[in-house]
């Protein structure tokens, strides 16, 4: 698992061979209670966003999304809150996801953002977005998504750069779109044989909210209006509902994965050491274990533990990733590989973990085998900051100082650094053959830095 500083925006591709999209406009992020250029960090670990993707599956289709395309990605923030900026992502506050006590409400908090996405919701709002002739005076920062996968130190940060008055503009929806999303999801709820009272429990959560000042409420508050009428209107979908949905035990173990490692991570290792005895699955909570020693820097404790949640579930490609990280993070090289190429033997699609395959070979002086990994890695998530930084340098390791410019580029594009972004895309297009895709994807990065240089002015 790891920390990264992220802002987002929405992006079009504006030349051939596009891998990096120019900057054209940016979408306001979500700082709704914080103070202006205060970093936002996501928390991208392969294993938590599995488990969202098996949670967050039987919504999606419901609702006619495609449970491919959307992601559901965890922002490092303790307060209450979720949200969407575009129709590919829902974001949601690992707060929120430590609250919440069930599955069903976690999936209804889920179900309710797919409608706004379903329902066409975000539309206006992107194109109000759109029409606005200076960006800057809403205060938005130029940059994309940006995250690092794996373990280590977090990427560094990046300046939101927004005003809060904007963000809550953006963000907020009006009391129709609320009702018709409640609507929406729980139909979503029902399709996929989840009780809808998950969606009640998630209203009553916040009831009381709207009483307390603006700078007291949970940012989900200020965002998606909390009304009685919403309450009772949650209560009537739940005594219309006839057939009783049963529990589910798959839903249910994810989210307690999803639930333990967050807090793994984000709390106390003593904490999480005392808590372990409530856990149900006994797999969860040795991996649990493994990462308060871990953090501790207890190897050989948390190695025990990790082998011995193996143990239990053999196939499971996140607890050999999780295995890898510790591994690695130990200076152990040619176990970290063999830990990470069975992760990727039993998931051989999932970009975090062909990243941190790539990152162990990498350190294990084998920058070849690493290049052919992280390019793959990259192929399926190319904003990921960690694999971009580990693929630029197997470009340098094997001699190909050209593509490590691009990549470079690249990074510092995602990270909203377009000045340096600039001056990496000039030196690839100045060593690349013209016309390759490395030098189309440099070009892209030199118009996306002259833009953002021209809004300067």
């Amino acid at each position: 698992m790891c920390f990264s500083h992220v802002a987002a925006m929405t992006f079009e591709r504006v030349s051939r061979l596009a891998s990096i999209p120019a900057f054209c406009l940016a979408a306001v992020l979500f700082l709704v209670s914080a103070t202006p250029s205060v970093a936002i960090q996501l928390l991208r670990d392969p294993d938590i966003e599995y488990g969202l993707k098996e949670l967050a599956f039987p919504v999606l289709r419901a609702a006619g999304l495609s449970p491919n395309r959307v992601k559901v990605l965890v922002v490092n923030d303790s307060s209450l809150n979720a949200f969407v900026v575009d129709h590919n992502t829902i974001f949601l506050n690992y707060g929120l996801i430590v609250k919440v006590k069930r599955a069903d409400v976690l999936q209804a908090v889920i179900a309710h953002e797919a409608a706004h996405i379903a329902n066409g919701h975000l539309a206006r709002r992107i194109g109000n977005l759109e029409n606005a002739r200076n960006l800057s005076s809403l205060g938005i920062a130029l940059a994309l998504l940006a995250a690092a996968a794996g373990g280590g130190d977090a990427a560094a940060g990046i300046a939101a750069g927004t005003q809060s008055s904007a963000i809550r503009g953006f963000l907020s929806h009006t009391r129709a779109e609320e009702a018709a999303a409640d609507r929406s999801a729980a139909s979503y709820m029902r399709l996929s044989d989840i009780s809808p009272q998950g969606l009640v429990d998630l209203h009553r959560t916040f009831a009381g909210q709207e009483l307390l000042s603006v700078g007291r409420q949970d940012p989900y508050m200020q965002s998606h209006p909390l009304t009685r009428d919403r309450i009772r209107a949650a209560e009537n979908y739940v005594a219309s509902y006839t057939s009783q949905a049963k529990p589910n035990a798959n839903a249910e173990y994810w989210f307690n994965r999803v639930k333990g490692k967050i807090t793994a991570f984000t709390r106390s290792p003593k904490w999480t050491q005392s808590s372990v005895k409530h856990e149900k699955s006994r797999d969860v909570a040795l991996m649990r274990q493994a990462i308060a020693y871990h953090r501790l820097n207890n190897y050989s404790q948390a190695l025990s533990s990790v082998n011995a949640a193996l143990e239990i579930r053999p196939e499971d490609p996140y607890y050999y990733e999780l295995k890898g990280q510790i591994l690695v993070e130990n200076r152990k090289w040619d176990a970290s590989v063999r830990a990470y190429e069975t992760a990727v033997e039993l998931a051989p699609r999932e970009p975090l973990v062909l990243a941190g395959l790539g990152r162990a070979l990498l350190h294990a002086g084998k920058p070849k085998e690493a290049l052919a990994q992280l390019q793959k890695a990259r192929a399926r998530d190319y904003r990921d900051i960690r694999m971009l930084r580990d693929l630029a340098m197997a470009y340098s390791k094997t001699g190909n100082n050209g593509m490590a410019s691009v990549v470079t580029a690249e990074r510092y594009a995602l990270q909203g650094r377009m000045a340096d972004a600039g001056i990496h895309a000039k030196r690839a297009i100045g060593t690349l053959p013209t016309g390759s895709t490395g030098w189309q994807r440099a070009q892209d990065v030199l118009i996306a830095s002259e833009r953002a240089e021209r809004r300067k002015r």
